[in-house]
């Protein structure tokens, strides 16, 4: 396990879950945690703001964490909250240090200077961003392939009062390699709702699948479980038994180990 340290407060930007690196498999939580360095304070919101979904993936650490072990692959988790500034935008992106989220707003992050905005990027969402890359490099290193690269998140029960019907969700951009055969695999219970690319369209330029995956044509694909399947240890215990199976049986396609770059929906690279 490696930590990554901020210049401030040894603030811990990242977290690395140690595993076999020749086994060819990285998971990542960008939103992993809601952990913000002491000089933010809560950015002016409550203390209740940090359970909720804006300021992290509900259930997705414990997830990655029983995931890593059960498999032996290494993982990266996001360190700080979404609310900081978001890992999983571009650093160009206008949304990625937020105003306003979900009606909740963070007069911690309005106004900025270019200055702090730039201090984020540089000691949270850079560091974060290196050691996805690193821990990525080191996996294809070890094994002379294409790592199999699969992001996790989660999302809300339902939203803006509309109750949402899938249990996951897979999301992706023009790369169907991998998301074919989760798709695939989940449908098979069926007594679960999947979502193919909803309700979030998988296609975001500058994201981390985007960044790390996309442009260098790794094979990918990223997994949204509903929070509330995965709230407490019992549901995080229950989809890792039912995901580990099924990310070893991706894992173990030679097809998912080679390189080939799609254009994104998103516009040229």
């Amino acid at each position: 396990m490696t930590n990554g340290n901020s210049l401030m407060d040894d603030f811990q930007s990242f977290e690395i879950l140690s595993g076999k690196h020749d086994k060819g498999m990285v998971i990542l939580a960008d939103h992993a945690m809601n952990r913000l360095p002491a000089r933010y304070g809560r950015l002016g919101l409550p203390d209740a703001a940090f359970a909720r979904h804006i300021a992290y993936d509900i259930g997705i650490e414990g997830l990655t964490r029983q995931l890593s072990e059960k498999l032996g692959v290494p993982a990266v988790l996001g360190g700080f909250s979404r609310l900081l500034i978001d890992p999983n935008r571009g650093e160009d992106d206008p949304t990625l240090i937020m105003k306003i989220s979900d009606g909740a707003v963070i007069s911690g992050n309005h106004p900025i200077t270019p200055q702090e905005w730039n201090y984020r990027i540089e000691t949270f969402h850079r560091p974060y961003h290196d050691a996805v890359a690193a821990t990525i490099d080191s996996v294809a290193n070890a094994t002379g392939k294409a790592p199999l690269v699969l992001s996790l998140h989660s999302f809300t029960p339902a939203w803006k009062g509309i109750p949402r019907p899938w249990h996951a969700a897979v999301l992706w951009d023009s790369d169907h390699r991998a998301v074919g055969p989760l798709l695939d695999m989940l449908r098979a219970d069926p007594d679960l709702a999947v979502g193919d690319n909803e309700p979030y369209d998988g296609a975001l330029k500058g994201d981390t699948m985007y960044r790390h995956c996309m442009i260098t044509g790794i094979p990918h694909a990223l997994l949204e479980v509903r929070q509330d399947l995965i709230g407490d240890e019992t549901g995080i215990s229950a989809w890792a038994e039912r995901l580990a199976p099924i990310f070893a049986a991706m894992n173990a396609d030679p097809a998912l180990h080679e390189y080939d770059v799609r254009l994104s929906r998103t516009g040229p690279y």
